[in-house]
């Protein structure tokens, strides 16, 4: 988020909402939330355009069709925002310190 965007409180109310709404988008070999899982490495939001930045548990894991559109209907879910573009990226490398503590919990990894 940029700092014009972090003084904007409608744009950081969605980017919140946006969070919130991916919480429910699940990862289908863990079983646990993107969220949670710490795939969500930013929210974007121009306008009626939000762009996810998040990255995948390993490389070779496909960002499936299913999560592809889980996501999508999660950020349209949020009144005012249209479209949304994902950005995948492999930097920083995902690790399980980023994962909530529920997310290790659920998993019974002990930190």
């Amino acid at each position: 988020m940029s700092e014009e965007q972090a003084q904007d409180p409608k744009v950081q109310a969605e980017t919140e909402q946006v969070m919130e709404a991916l919480e429910s988008v699940i990862d289908p070999e863990l079983g646990i939330d993107i969220v949670n899982l710490g795939l969500i490495y930013g929210i974007d939001i121009k306008g009626d355009h939000c762009t996810v930045t998040m990255t995948l548990t390993t490389m070779g894991c496909p960002l499936s069709d299913m999560i592809n559109d889980d996501i999508n209907k999660a950020v349209k879910s949020v009144d005012g925002l249209e479209t949304c573009e994902i950005n995948l990226v492999w930097y920083p490398i995902w690790d399980m310190s980023k994962m909530s503590r529920f997310a290790q919990i659920a998993l019974g990894i002990h930190g």
